[in-house]
């Protein structure tokens, strides 16, 4: 069991939610705030996806990074930046013709993921560490071992810790690899990505097999969607790992109750001190992760 927890607040991410909670923060500024308001409620880690602030949809534009990034910076609010550079890696097909990509296609290489990441050096970056079919239909996640291996070495080039992203037992194979080979940096950070389809599924007892299998002196967070975002807080500190919430993989507090990415971080607060664990700061997170220091940042 894991005492000492650190709480990640996963803002907006890039599902089609925005429809269906009036609280998914879309523009710079409400994602910013939804960032800030979730430190102040006791995440120590923000994880930042940006969205067109005109339809919602999510983007890679360098500029609403830098216009998230920049207000949560000059809020005076102490927090580990995690940004996403899984954005670039949708490919969906047409059934009859496989070699003919569809609407909402978003498919470009490793370094094409990472411009962000190199302009705004976060204290972290996510790599989605494999291909997955993605819910149904005919949409694909596509992350190759070129691709991560070339995405890996330029984030390890930045001082950048990357979060490696997991949804299944072979990408967790993978991930180990690229540890063995010098690739990622220690200590190595894992988040254990639980029921989405169709990955890992939200099972205690194949959280448990991943764990077990994690390299040797690694640092751990999972997660899970929906209505088990909230159990799987405990079910992730009882496996001797961190945790994560918001409105990214969960829109409820509660059957019928929308949520705030607020009350889901002091939802997890709750939790974690009910379990007799202590919630830690940013400065303590830091230390823990092995994060680098950036002056003037």
């Amino acid at each position: 069991m894991n005492r000492d927890v650190i709480i990640t607040c996963a803002v907006t991410g890039a599902g089609d939610t925005v429809g269906r909670s009036p609280h998914v923060p879309v523009t710079p500024a409400a994602i910013a705030a939804d960032a800030i308001a979730a430190a102040r409620a006791g995440a120590a880690v923000v994880h930042i996806h940006v969205r067109d602030p005109e339809t919602g949809d999510p983007s890679r534009a360098v500029e609403l990074y830098r216009d998230t990034v920049t207000r949560i910076r000059d809020a005076g609010v102490d927090v580990v930046l995690n940004l996403t550079a899984g954005m670039g890696g949708d490919l969906v097909i047409d059934a009859e013709d496989p070699l003919k990509p569809v609407d909402g296609t978003d498919l470009v290489n490793a370094l094409e993921r990472l411009p962000h990441v190199e302009e705004l050096l976060p204290d972290i970056c996510t790599l989605d560490c494999g291909s997955l079919n993605f819910g149904e239909g005919n949409q694909l996640y596509v992350s190759t071992p070129d691709m991560l291996r070339t995405g890996a070495k330029r984030v390890q080039e930045l001082g950048v810790k990357p979060e490696l992203e997991i949804f299944d037992t072979g990408q967790l194979w993978f991930a180990s690899t690229m540890v063995a080979e010098g690739l990622i940096d220690a200590p190595p950070l894992f988040q254990l990505c639980m029921g989405i389809p169709y990955g890992a599924p939200a099972d205690p007892g194949v959280l448990a097999a991943m764990v077990n299998l994690l390299p040797p002196g690694s640092n751990f967070a999972s997660f899970s969607i929906g209505r088990d975002q909230l159990p799987w807080v405990a079910q992730s500190m009882l496996h001797g790992g961190h945790v994560r919430v918001g409105l990214e993989d969960n829109l409820y507090l509660a059957r019928g109750v929308k949520a705030t990415n607020e009350q889901l971080t002091e939802r997890a607060v709750e939790i974690v001190q009910n379990l007799g664990g202590t919630v830690a700061t940013p400065d303590q997170a830091r230390e823990s992760l092995g994060l680098k220091e950036r002056a003037g940042v």
